[in-house]
């Protein structure tokens, strides 16, 4: 057998396990601290057998399989790759500029996508949900690339577009008049329950993992209010009847506590953001079952940023009415034990600073343990997946590998040492 310190592992040996997945090997794991995804206790003294793609075995160190690689992470806290429920990898990222997604061609989007992409796996973010791109599909090709071995990147689930009432917060207004848009950036517009029920069945037949749709405003869109309700309940029934029955999920965008009940009473599985939800509305989500994701980082950037570098001041003043109020709801939703997932909004920010959220969803009542399975085995939940989110048998071999305990510094998950795909070296 081979024993390989991945800490000193040379930069040519990381490019080769990079570039050839189907050479992967049986690898056997060492770890100082493991963190399974599912349970609330880190334990020592385990190590991890990958087959291929694929978790074979995890238990006490012993004699490691006939033929395997030794990876020796015991110097290191090892935990499932992380999952960002809400991403936008597959777009150009917030600026002052609103017409950048126009002037950007459903090709170059998808490079800049592929950018995006590498960031994300490089922070430590194996799996993402990709909730929306103006540039219609471009995310289903983004995700088929990887899938391929194209080019790197975490594993996608892909919405395919935004389905949204005509002029709502899933439209890029305020550039040109809507009906003068590339047709490939309104193929989620809906006027009607029949028309949301066939742009949801358009969407699927091309591609897409799941569904989003626009209950409210947003704030980073201009015309539109977060607590003004936008696609009836009639409209998001008809797009949860379409999914549902093909075994698709549905979220819903919705900040103002209106739109966040219109949604749940209609059957969406999950809610962005959830700004403005009241006791009221935080209630129905724990009746229903409802999973909640709030992105509670990123109000401190678009503050900050978009303050230095001129976003639209109608972008900054809903952004104030909504981070304080959308961290006070994520505070009582974590004590009323409401389902909630990681997801950060990255693209409003840059991709691949992902991780820093942790800190923030500790600071407003969640245990370190508690984010650390939002970002994994809940999340991989939240999708409905039983193949990403643990470290157990039988899932992909993602990990992340850090130096310190991140039980007792959550921050330590803003710099990964260590990530794998699928039993391959990403770094």
């Amino acid at each position: 057998m081979r024993r390989v310190r991945f800490q000193y592992l040379t930069a040519a040996l990381a490019a080769v396990l990079v570039a050839s997945p189907a050479s992967a090997e049986t690898l056997y794991i060492q770890t100082g601290r493991l963190i399974d995804g599912l349970s609330d206790e880190a334990r020592t003294g385990q190590c991890i057998t990958v087959d291929g793609e694929l978790i074979k075995a995890v238990g006490a160190c012993g004699t490691a399989p006939d033929g395997a690689t030794i990876v020796d992470w015991s110097g290191f806290t090892v935990l499932p790759g992380l999952i960002d429920l809400h991403t936008h990898l597959a777009d150009l990222g917030q600026s002052a500029d609103l017409a950048a997604p126009i002037k950007a061609s459903p090709a170059e989007t998808a490079l800049v996508g592929a950018r995006n992409a590498r960031a994300t796996l490089n922070a430590g973010f194996t799996s993402v949900r990709d909730v929306g791109t103006y540039r219609g599909l471009t995310d289903v090709t983004l995700r088929n690339a990887i899938d391929r071995g194209d080019v790197p990147g975490p594993r996608m689930w892909v919405a395919g577009a935004y389905l949204t009432i005509p002029k709502g917060g899933g439209e890029l207004n305020g550039v040109v008049p809507n009906e003068q848009l590339p047709p490939d950036m309104r193929l989620g517009v809906a006027a009607t329950p029949d028309e949301a029920a066939a742009r949801t069945t358009y969407l699927l037949d091309q591609g897409a993992d799941f569904i989003k749709a626009i209950a409210t405003g947003a704030v980073l869109a201009i015309g539109t209010e977060p607590g003004a309700p936008e696609l009836t309940t009639d409209q998001l029934r008809a797009i949860v009847k379409v999914a549902h029955a093909r075994g698709k999920k549905v979220t819903a965008h919705a900040h103002g506590a209106i739109g966040i009940r219109n949604a749940i009473e209609a059957g969406v599985d999950s809610i962005e953001h959830a700004s403005l939800a009241d006791e009221a509305t935080l209630q129905l989500a724990k009746k229903h079952g409802t999973w909640l994701a709030m992105d509670i980082y990123n109000g401190t950037y678009i503050d900050d940023i978009g303050t230095k570098e001129g976003w639209p001041e109608e972008y900054l003043r809903k952004n104030r009415e909504t981070t304080d109020a959308q961290r006070a709801a994520f505070r009582r939703a974590v004590e009323l034990g409401v389902n909630i997932g990681y997801a950060t909004d990255a693209g409003v920010y840059p991709h691949g600073l992902n991780a820093r959220q942790f800190r923030n969803m500790v600071k407003y009542g969640m245990t370190p343990m508690q984010a650390i399975r939002s970002a994994t085995g809940r999340a991989a939940e939240e999708m409905g997946r039983s193949d990403v989110g643990a470290i157990v048998a039988g899932r992909y071999a993602d990990f992340v590998a850090v130096k310190t305990d991140p039980l007792t510094d959550i921050t330590v998950l803003e710099k990964i040492d260590h990530v794998m795909k699928g039993g391959v070296l990403v770094r």
